[in-house]
């Protein structure tokens, strides 16, 4: 049973935090491999997991002793027809897939049901394309047909909520929150910028949150920003009615950019103290921003000191 789809508690303005880099973390730091990058693909082996209940079980155990709430995500932001070729899966198969990453992550949920703050079940929507260097643009009906299946998919679920993930172009973002929208779920947008704080299609990221907000009349819930080191995007923040509508930092460890990242064959996981400090430089700045965790490169370690550094 779905639990705070019609109020999400992270919108009252208390710490959330997320988990880090998945698969990074999984691939880099353990040893495992993902196929295509695909985290869900996991699940069909009890050793997959069980090596994903030991990544999620360590981020739920330092919400519970922080006592901060947490978003937990399902392995779903690969997990549609765009990929189904390069995965070699059925549409029957995938949605079996979001199913199955759903109910596994609500068993973990469960395991930590004496947590003081909220669990909020969350499944990811990842972008039709490379979520780096986006193929073609996509027409905003276009998007919201596509998304729909698997949002769809979703919505018979447990979840509480999806996150556009990674997300490249307004467009498409407005796409997700209306079939989001239609399917009665609350939805969050998550850009990922590049060096120079533009979206990987060149738009700047207060057009990109002024264009879905105009389009959808404000009905995402909130926008974060991820996939990106401080660095490449500080600069563009500001204390503006469109800023205002981001409440969650998802960052990259490494300072590489994205194309960089794409051919790096080794982990660049930055330095855990120094980014703790650029997210509370970045809070001091922005109070309202209350959902915290990392992205490529990032792992425990980062969210831990992540955590500590803002509760300071």
């Amino acid at each position: 049973m779905t639990r705070y789809r019609q109020a999400l508690p992270q919108l009252s303005g208390d710490m959330f935090l997320t988990d880090a880099g998945l698969e990074t973390d999984l691939i880099f730091n353990h040893g495992i491999a993902i196929r295509e990058f695909a985290a869900h693909t996991l699940l069909p082996d009890a050793a997959g997991r069980e090596a994903l209940a030991r990544y999620y079980r360590g981020f739920l155990s330092l919400a519970r002793d922080l006592h901060t709430g947490f978003i937990l995500d399902g392995q779903t932001w690969k997990a549609h027809m765009h990929w189904a070729d390069s995965l070699g899966a059925s549409e029957d198969e995938l949605r079996e897939a979001n199913r199955d990453s759903i109910k596994y992550m609500a068993q973990l949920r469960d395991e930590f049901r004496g947590n003081s703050k909220p669990v909020v079940l969350n499944a990811f929507i990842g972008p039709r394309g490379d979520a780096y260097a986006p193929e073609t643009e996509i027409a905003a009906h276009e998007a919201q047909e596509y998304h729909a299946n698997q949002i769809g998919w979703l919505a018979e679920t447990e979840i509480d909520m999806v996150t556009a993930m990674t997300f490249t172009q307004s467009d498409e973002a407005i796409g997700v929150v209306r079939a989001a929208n239609e399917a009665g779920l609350p939805a969050v947008v998550s850009f990922t910028v590049e060096t120079d704080g533009n979206l990987p299609s060149g738009q700047t990221l207060k057009d990109a949150i002024e264009t879905v907000d105009q389009a959808t009349d404000a009905s995402a819930a909130y926008y974060m920003i991820n996939c990106a080191h401080p660095d490449h995007f500080i600069h563009v923040l500001e204390d503006n009615s469109w800023a205002r509508r981001i409440r969650g930092l998802r960052c990259n460890a490494s300072r590489l950019s994205h194309a960089e990242l794409d051919e790096c064959e080794t982990l660049d996981d930055g330095d855990p103290a120094e980014l703790a400090l650029q997210y509370k430089s970045i809070v001091e700045d922005m109070p309202w921003l209350n959902v915290f965790g990392g992205c490529c490169g990032s792992d425990l370690r980062h969210i831990t000191e992540i955590a500590h550094t803002l509760q300071k």
